[in-house]
């Protein structure tokens, strides 16, 4: 057995080397490696890890394997060790017939990167066949009139072995008349040949027996032995003779059975029987026998069994005519058999790589396969396509080996699979195709972080929800898939470090799905705004933000306040509306609020009760308080007014108030205090009564040392112009009450001059100018210009 060792060796195909992926070799040089024919299962060949140079652990990591050119088994690695063991018997005859050397080609591949190596296995020959001539009986007629010197050529033997084991030599039995030499045929194989050393006469021996025997080179020497009837007939001078020497044909190898090679023919100048001929093969092999049959009469060659141009491209037929007196005459028929486009291409896969990540680079390798065609020439070139709109490429790397690699970035969110066919189309004609389908699928790589579907998310709760409500939910999708596609929500802080988000809302992690976690108050709080972040699980974690504003919608859930007239449990308010004032008349102005806001805040008045209905009516929308016609004599003084404010609510809440009116026929008239306010002022505490006992003392002196003063000065003018006398007051005060401040009511504080003039029907009660300037509210705050006259009467 022979180490592996290399040398160059005569190619006749064009290979075509491609160095891809920064390490893939070729080596340029096979190995060759020896074994004998026969050997046991198992046997030692040689070391892979010696001749590559490489470590036994790179044999698995780099998946190592042995690939013959016709796929079959016949060696296995060891990756533990890195021997080539044989895997099965040999038989050279089978592989190779007749063909020697017996050469079996395979490759060692490595992959990652991809690397081959190119070796050879020959088969060495053992001797385990015997030679056995085709006809165990030869009968030869020879003439009586044969000279010395003629030759009778024989069928050489057969032997499957080849080389020194084949048959080497041939012996003749002990004889008188010939002896035997070997001859060289044209496919270089010997034959024996008898050779006449003497006369043969008939009368003394019309007939007798040879042995010839076949050796072969083996050790031991093998032999076989075939026995040569001799029959010695009358003299016949003419051999025949063919039309051509060689005759050239050439058949399809897709010729049916007892298809007409060609038709051969010799003449012969005797006559009788001496020129009837008969049309045999002469030292042809088994093949030809078994391909080819000869019509002995007729000289027709057809065929026996079915061509196969990828076994066998030529066949060298020897033909012989035999006349009736055992003369031949010899020719050659040279049959070349024409390839037809017979054999589809086949495809065998190496590998497969999938699923891959979409993030794999450009030049990654997906698969390997190998492509052959065992027709030739054009019907044996072959072209190796897929699909022109897939991300991948086909290189041509060693030899027959194509790799599919990528040949652009993928993208899983855009197609998560892949169904490539690949084909192979010969140019014979017809064209022949073969086609293979392999699945890519592509794995996800964490590349696409979630998206919301919203960048704001506006969402509305109305206030006074019940804790733990749904309000709404934030949705976000990750287009990756698998945990890289599971997506966490989560709350970020708020911007504003005062908001208590943690205390407002939150936030289910799965779905997106906010809480409020308790009650929101409108009127604390009109609306806020936070973060939310989505993550998904991948690694890293990517993410993405969205902005969700909660708007607190108002419920009704306030009544109107009134603010004027003033609801603070003290005594009641009491408006003084002179007698004279005309229709629409302003007597005050109820002013209310609502905490709640829009339609909620909406308030209307209404007069829900009044002493006398039809005197006085309220303006809806400003809830002020006007006489509705004129005052009469019959009109009661004091009046109770109830105005109902009510808000635009659903459903509505509402407050009311309660106002006292008290009609006077001039400012200065005193009037008795109101039930009520006799009431109340009886239920006021001693010091309140006290204070208002004081103050009403005093303002009744000022009062009326004014009116004495403005008396005595009257008096004083009318005496100089002689125009009058002005006396005291006397009586009531007839005349027009005067509203001085324009806003309808009286002011708090006046200074009065009283004028009496004699012989005037009426007495006018006049006011000059007011002790406090009056000074007007600013705009939007309640009209508060009124006389708050607690505690007085009019007499």
């Amino acid at each position: 057995m022979e180490s592996g060792e290399r040398c160059p060796q005569q190619i006749r195909q064009v290979l075509l080397f491609f160095v891809f992926l920064g390490g893939s070799l070729v080596c340029s040089e096979p190995w060759r490696y020896s074994v004998s024919e026969e050997m046991e299962i198992g046997s030692f060949i040689a070391n892979v890890v010696k001749d590559t140079g490489l470590g036994v652990e790179d044999l698995v990591a780099r998946g190592a394997r042995v690939i013959f050119d016709d796929y079959k088994p016949y060696l296995q690695l060891d990756q533990q060790t890195g021997n080539l063991l044989l895997n099965e018997q040999l038989d050279r005859e089978a592989l190779c017939h007749l063909t020697e050397p017996c050469i079996l080609h395979f490759q060692v591949l490595f992959e990652n990167p991809l690397q081959f190596f190119r070796a050879e296995l020959w088969v060495n020959d053992i001797n385990d066949h015997t030679p056995a001539f085709l006809d165990k009986h030869i009968l030869l007629k020879i003439s009586e009139g044969t000279a010395p010197g003629a030759s009778f050529p024989m069928d050489s033997a057969q032997d499957l072995d080849v080389g020194k084991n084949g048959v080497q030599n041939y012996t003749l039995s002990p004889n008188p008349y010939f002896h035997l030499k070997l001859q060289d045929s044209d496919d270089g194989r010997k034959y024996p040949e008898l050779f006449l050393d003497q006369s043969l006469d008939r009368e003394k021996e019309s007939e007798f027996t040879l042995i010839v025997t076949a050796l072969d080179g083996g050790s031991p020497s093998r032999s076989g032995t075939t026995l040569v009837r001799i029959l010695v007939f009358d003299i016949n001078d003419n051999a025949p003779e063919f039309e051509r020497s060689v005759y050239e044909v050439q058949v399809p190898e897709n010729s049916p059975l007892d298809s007409l090679v060609v038709r051969v023919s010799a003449t012969d100048l005797d006559a009788g029987i001496y020129g009837e001929l008969s049309y045999s093969f002469s030292h042809v092999s088994r093949d030809i026998r078994k391909t080819f049959e000869i019509h002995p009469i007729s000289g027709e060659i057809r065929l026996k069994a079915l061509l196969d141009f990828e076994l066998i491209q030529s066949f060298t037929i020897n033909i012989q005519a035999t006349d009736g007196g055992s003369l031949s005459g010899k020719s050659a028929i040279l049959v070349q058999v024409v390839d037809v486009n017979d054999n589809p291409p086949e495809i065998v896969m190496t590998s497969l790589t999938s699923p891959i990540p979409e993030n794999s680079s450009p030049e990654m390798v997906v698969a390997i396969f190998s492509v052959r065609d065992q027709d030739s020439g054009d019907n044996g070139r072959m072209v190796c396509s897929i699909q022109d709109d897939l991300p991948f490429l086909l290189k041509p790397t060693f030899k027959n080996f194509y790799t599919l690699v990528a040949g652009l970035p993928l993208d899983r969110e855009s197609q998560a699979e892949y169904n490539i066919t690949i084909t192979v189309t010969d140019l014979g004609t017809p064209r022949l195709k073969t086609q293979h389908n392999i699945t890519v699928t592509v794995s996800d790589v964490n590349d696409n972080a979630p998206a919301f579907s919203q960048t704001t998310y506006t969402l509305r709760v109305r206030e006074n929800n019940s804790p733990s409500l749904h309000i709404g939910s934030v949705s976000a999708t990750d287009r990756d898939s698998g945990a890289n596609a599971q997506v966490t929500y989560s709350l970020l802080p708020p911007a504003d470090p005062q908001l208590p988000l943690a205390s407002l809302v939150s936030i289910n992690a799965d779905n997106g799905q906010l809480f409020a976690l308790r009650s929101l108050d409108y009127e604390a709080l009109q609306a806020f705004e936070f973060g939310v972040r989505a993550a998904d699980r991948g690694s890293p974690a990517l993410s993405s933000q969205a902005r969700v504003r909660v708007l607190v919608l108002d419920d009704n859930d306030n009544a109107p306040f009134v603010l004027y007239p003033p609801q603070n449990g003290s005594a009641p308010c009491t408006e003084l509306v002179p007698r004279a004032a005309e229709a629409g008349y302003l007597v005050t102005k109820v002013v209310a609020v609502d905490g709640d806001s829009g339609q909620n805040a909406w308030l209307s008045y209404q007069l829900l009760k009044a002493t006398e209905p039809g005197l006085f009516g309220v303006w809806a929308h400003n809830g002020e308080v006007r006489t509705a016609r004129l005052l009469s004599e019959r009109d009661a003084v004091k009046h109770r007014l109830v105005v109902l404010v009510k808000d635009n609510g659903e459903p509505p809440r509402s407050a009311s108030v309660t106002l006292h009116v008290l009609l006077v026929d001039g400012f200065s008239q005193p009037y008795l205090p109101l039930p009520e306010v006799a009431a109340a002022e009886a239920r006021a505490d001693p010091l309140t009564v006290y204070l208002v006992v004081a103050l009403a003392s005093v303002s009744s002196l000022f009062l009326f040392s004014v009116l004495v003063f403005v008396a005595v000065r009257l008096c004083r003018r009318s005496r100089a112009a002689s125009a009058g006398r002005c006396s005291g007051p006397e009586g009531h005060f007839p005349g027009h009450l005067v509203d001085v401040s324009g806003a309808g009511t009286l002011s708090q504080s006046y200074q009065y001059e009283v004028c009496l003039r004699g012989g005037s029907g009426t007495s006018e009660f006049k006011f000059l100018k007011p002790a406090i300037p009056n000074v007007s509210p600013p705009e939007g705050k309640m009209e508060e210009s009124h006389t708050f006259l607690n505690g007085f009467e009019f007499i």
